[in-house]
């Protein structure tokens, strides 16, 4: 293999054009860069350079390993540069995977805090999966982080070798239409098992949605009747007011409220927390953690504008 040092000098004297020039610039006497340069044709088996009257001049041979070393040493300065900016968390590209109301907004807003920046920021790569996807999918090394969720009255299970960290926590409201006789009317928390008798509309029985409306209804003392299954939010709140049943929503996922439709805290609260998932080994990647910080910072204003969206009305 080619010394890199030796292949410079040689770069350097096709730029320079003498030895001593050459010895100027790399801070070396001109009799030690011309035993360099003679080492490096005793390594290649070539004469690299000749004498020109007083000068010494690159063969053919000479001038197509310096173009050579030219281009290398450009990458290599390249290559450099660049590992900087990952050290500095400002290059790399990050898949991530994140779920639908999440996707919409909190990595959206992360989206334009990237493109509206002077400052370089890693390159983001997103993909859409449900918290049960994108947990696998983040152990198998498909994607480098995922953003997940948990509620309050269920309990996650992490794969090995992963990491999570608190992007922010937000309220399960309950969704009803105005005229649904079992909430009582005004603003305040409602009680759950004032809809023991109520139509439900459920998520799908895979995901954790579902487990959290079971687990919120068992706790006001009923199972729920679900009348209707529905994994998409916007459809749950549109089946809430076309009247077909009652839904528990994150505020998070409400895109858009129908005009006939309100949200009520819940007596006994069920919040949906937001995690960004890591593997274990990202814990000392610049640019993960980069990263990690603003999803932080779009979570809480993202949440903080969807609270504010769906404040109860009285």
């Amino acid at each position: 293999m080619l010394d890199i040092r030796k292949l410079r000098m040689l770069t350097e004297l096709d730029r320079l054009g003498t030895l001593s020039a050459v010895a100027a610039a790399l801070h070396l006497s001109a009799p030690g860069v011309s035993m360099q340069i003679a080492a490096l044709e005793r390594e290649t088996g070539l004469p690299l350079t000749e004498r020109q009257g007083r000068n010494v001049v690159l063969t053919p041979a000479g001038k197509l390993l310096a173009d050579h070393g030219r281009d290398i040493l450009d990458q290599l300065a390249v290559a450099g540069m660049e590992a900087e900016a990952l050290k500095q968390g400002s290059s790399g590209v990050y898949r991530l995977a994140a779920f639908a109301s999440a996707a919409r907004t909190v990595v959206a807003r992360a989206y334009a805090r990237i493109l509206g920046s002077t400052e370089a920021y890693p390159t983001l790569r997103l993909v859409e999966l449900e918290p049960q996807d994108a947990l696998p999918a983040l152990a198998a090394g498909e994607v480098d982080a995922a953003i997940t969720h948990a509620y309050s009255n269920t309990i996650p299970a992490l794969p090995a070798g992963v990491f999570t960290v608190l992007l922010g926590t937000e309220p399960v409201l309950l969704a009803a239409r105005a005229d649904h006789p079992a909430p009582p009317a005004g603003a305040g928390p409602v009680d759950l098992g004032l809809l023991a008798r109520s139509d439900w509309i459920i998520p799908n029985r895979q995901w954790a949605c579902y487990d959290m409306v079971e687990r919120a209804c068992s706790l006001a003392g009923y199972v729920p009747r679900p009348v209707a299954e529905a994994t998409d939010f916007a459809t749950q709140l549109a089946l809430v007011s076309a009247g077909v049943g009652v839904a528990l929503v994150p505020a998070l996922a409400v895109a858009s409220l129908p005009s006939n439709v309100l949200l009520r805290p819940l007596a006994q609260p069920v919040r949906r927390s937001l995690y960004l998932a890591r593997r274990t080994s990202a814990r000392a990647d610049a640019g993960s953690a980069r990263l990690a910080e603003l999803l932080a910072d779009a979570a809480q204003e993202a949440i903080s504008a969807a609270v504010n969206a769906v404040a109860p009305q009285p």
